[in-house]
């Protein structure tokens, strides 16, 4: 299936979205199709973005980057949103540095070789995508117990509820996976 709506061309781009889609094609040697598909609605873009980044590039907080890639990769699988699977299941190999990982957590959280306390924050994540209704204090305990405050658990539910965002609308747009993202993580980087 290719994507429902054609990415807009490149150089037809505002100048601002097209210098950040050229400055990740310069560092990842590709351009997500995300960045494109996005495009297509600028204003739309530009806040998709900065609330990703400011989710995802957050460096106060005791969630790692391997942490927030976990949490889209499972809580994407659970949507079952292909795009959001591979894409940040390849990130999530690469920063956790174990090519299974991101299988086995879009597979089944509790059986991936994570610890304990990457557990926890899945199943608060797997709860806050299926059931926030039911969140209750004892899952905020679970959570300090294993040593993530307040502000934590905020940045957990936040960069789940945006991925359900990004999981619907790549889905129903028919955004495809770059074929890139395949492999990487997997296989040693070519040089």
């Amino acid at each position: 299936m290719s994507a429902r709506y054609p990415f807009p061309d490149i150089n037809e781009l505002p100048e601002d979205i097209k210098a950040k889609v050229l400055e990740v094609q310069e560092k990842a040697g590709f351009i997500p199709n995300v960045f494109l598909a996005f495009a297509r609605r600028p204003a739309e873009w530009r806040a998709f973005f900065a609330y990703h980044d400011a989710l995802m590039l957050k460096e106060d907080g005791h969630l790692t980057k391997g942490d927030r890639e976990m949490i889209v990769t499972a809580t994407s699988a659970a949507n079952q949103c292909l795009y959001c699977v591979v894409a940040h299941g390849a990130i999530l190999r690469i920063y956790e540095k174990k090519p299974y990982v991101a299988d086995q957590v879009a597979v089944n959280h509790r059986k991936a070789d994570i610890t304990p306390r990457q557990r926890a924050m899945l199943d608060f994540a797997m709860k806050v995508c299926q059931h926030s209704h039911e969140i209750e204090d004892a899952d905020f305990t679970a959570l300090h117990q294993q040593g993530f405050d307040d502000e934590d658990i905020w940045d957990i539910a936040a960069i789940t509820a945006f991925f359900g965002l990004s999981n619907r609308m790549a889905s129903f747009a028919g955004m495809q996976p770059n074929p890139e993202f395949f492999l990487m993580g997997r296989v040693p980087r070519q040089k």
